[in-house]
């Protein structure tokens, strides 16, 4: 399934997020090693099959087998990670926070591709599943290291994007079953 099949499956209601997954496949902010990797750890943090399975497709050729990987893993330790700290932020309790976390992480120092890279998608899935401290931790090091506002905010309206497509891929799915 291509990206255009993609935005086959969303309905004329929502063809606002057709158009913006078309015009952040064109951006032009980040590489495409950054902008692929953000649109597929996106895809696999929300893990609507249509939608995995579009943008694989799309980001296959664009991405090494290292970088592909690599964006799947972002979903994947951030799916951990983004649960445990949004606790201990919301936790009126500080003491967890004072607790070792004693999950492993080590994908984050070693991730196969630009460190950078890595904390930019790392930085999307945070946004989608709604972990400040981790958006906060993750978007530092890329403002260290020289991304712009405008690059960070690419990151985060592909997650957006990517986010609103699979729940309306999957709602849409619904009414068809």
């Amino acid at each position: 399934m291509s990206l255009d099949a993609l935005r086959d499956l969303i309905p004329s209601y929502a063809r606002d997020i057709s158009l913006n997954l078309s015009s952040l496949a064109s951006e032009t902010v980040l590489n495409d090693q950054q902008k692929w990797g953000c649109f597929l750890a996106s895809a696999h943090a929300v893990a609507t099959v249509p939608v995995v399975r579009a943008i694989e497709a799309a980001a296959a050729d664009k991405l090494s087998t290292e970088a592909l990987n690599a964006a799947r893993a972002a979903a994947a330790i951030m799916g951990m990670n983004n649960i445990y700290y949004r606790s201990l932020h919301l936790m009126k309790n500080k003491e967890y926070g004072t607790l070792p976390a004693r999950l492993r992480m080590n994908v984050i120092a070693n991730p196969g591709v630009d460190k950078m890279d890595f904390e930019l998608w790392c930085t999307a899935v945070s946004a989608i599943n709604g972990c400040g401290a981790c958006i906060d931790a993750h978007e530092a090091p890329l403002r260290q290291h020289g991304y712009t506002a405008p690059q960070v905010q690419a990151a985060l309206r592909i997650g957006a994007v990517v986010h609103a497509a699979s729940r309306i891929v999957a709602s849409a799915e619904a009414l068809n079953a």
